[in-house]
């Protein structure tokens, strides 16, 4: 009975996250399901305080990472990429993809997956549709891309930070491993989408390109700094969650001065129902993984590093985010590694939750976001093209990513 009332719980959280009737937070189930779960007992209080408190600073961090996506936006660096992207790719749809894989790829692994979706792809469509070519490819490069390229970097996806602290690597240790899986996964990709989109990147384009504005150099500095933040930060014991929360003030501290942004805007974009739906859908996993999957996966999940059990514990991965979505996913995996799991394993898990996600709708709220920003642009993705193009992108560029890390830990 405690097992079936999990996930029945989980199963409710996450449809309604899916669904968003009236475009209602996701937090206004996720949090009375949590209680729910506390007052049946399903999970002790003790290891609920726990929980929350071990995912605070995850929390902070994804609250300062999506004021900081949001600012830079104001600031206009999105506009000014998408405009260097339009005259760079001279009309010819290609160049335009790999130029559009280039900035979606740097977007996810800096300022993480949301801003790929929410800020990137708008500005994407209305460069493929200003210069007249057939924005299909492009913009679902940048849904791709914001599930795939986010293996790069702890702070790349909050799937990343949640694991990041249990790998026993540093900020620098994760990058070094991650580097090779992250470029395989990027080139695999880009050569599906010219095959699968071949008759969308033909032709070229006769529209003039717009002259770029200047640079936002201001903001590329701090948006610079941070990363180098992120990477120095953890030598002298900073979390990337203070490093983020710093620029993130720089920024605001200017919007405000500069009047681009109201004090309460501020607050919404750092979005705290979703910071509370994040700690709500942690307690309603915890109890699905004490009383359903934890067993299971326990005995599925692989505790060497050879070539195979890495392939074992990425299919795992990518089999559960697609059933249960990737953030509940990362948890319960996380969990059922235990404290002190090998790091290949781990990582290895991650490529199953970030890279495995392409396959379905399900699998990343990030894609169920893209498809809510491309509908307000008018555009409607078909479900069967989606599942289609995920087919042919998610097995080959899990298994070459897989590969790529076990090459990567064998050099170590």
């Amino acid at each position: 009975m405690s097992a079936i009332v999990s996930l029945v719980l989980l199963v409710a959280v996450l449809a309604f996250a899916m669904i968003r009737p009236r475009g209602l937070p996701e937090a206004l189930v996720a949090v009375p399901a949590a209680g729910v779960v506390l007052l049946l007992g399903l999970v002790p209080p003790r290891l609920a305080v726990d929980r929350v408190l071990a995912l605070l600073p995850t929390i902070g961090f994804l609250a300062a990472i999506l004021l900081l996506s949001f600012l830079a936006g104001t600031e206009g660096v999105f506009t000014w990429l998408g405009d260097r992207v339009a005259v760079a790719c001279r009309g010819r749809p290609r160049r335009l993809l790999a130029l559009t894989f280039a900035a979606a790829a740097g977007t996810t692994a800096v300022l993480s997956l949301d801003a790929t979706v929410v800020l990137l792809t708008p500005v994407v469509f209305a460069t493929a549709t200003r210069l007249r070519l057939r924005a299909k490819p492009h913009v679902y490069a940048c849904t791709h891309l914001a599930n795939s390229a986010s293996t790069l970097l702890p702070v790349s996806n909050l799937t990343n930070l949640l694991a990041f602290s249990a790998s026993g690597l540093s900020f620098a240790g994760f990058t070094a491993l991650m580097a090779l899986p992250w470029l395989v996964t990027i080139a695999i990709e880009l050569a599906v989408f010219v095959r699968f989109f071949a008759t969308d990147l033909t032709g070229r384009s006769d529209v003039p390109s717009p002259e770029p504005g200047p640079a936002p150099v201001f903001a590329l500095v701090v948006l610079g700094l941070t990363l180098a933040g992120f990477a120095a930060g953890p030598l002298a014991g900073v979390e990337p969650a203070v490093v983020a929360a710093v620029a993130a003030l720089v920024l605001a501290v200017r919007a405000l001065a500069r009047r681009t942004a109201r004090p309460w805007r501020l607050v919404t974009e750092a979005n705290p129902l979703l910071c509370l739906f994040v700690l709500g859908l942690a307690i309603v996993v915890e109890a699905v993984s004490e009383h359903l999957l934890g067993d299971v996966l326990r005995a599925l999940l692989p505790d060497g590093e050879g070539l195979g059990e890495l392939l074992l514990a990425a299919l795992v991965a990518a089999v559960l985010a697609n059933l249960v979505n990737n953030l509940p996913a990362t948890l319960i995996l996380v969990s059922a590694l235990g404290p002190h799991p090998a790091a290949g394993v781990l990582l290895a898990v991650l490529l199953g939750v970030n890279i495995g996600p392409n396959a379905t709708y399900l699998g990343s709220l990030a894609t169920l976001l893209w498809r809510r920003v491309l509908a307000g642009a008018g555009v409607t993705p078909t479900l069967r093209e989606f599942l289609r193009l995920g087919a042919w992108t998610v097995p080959v560029s899990l298994a070459g990513a897989v590969l790529a890390l076990w090459c990567g830990l064998a050099l170590v």
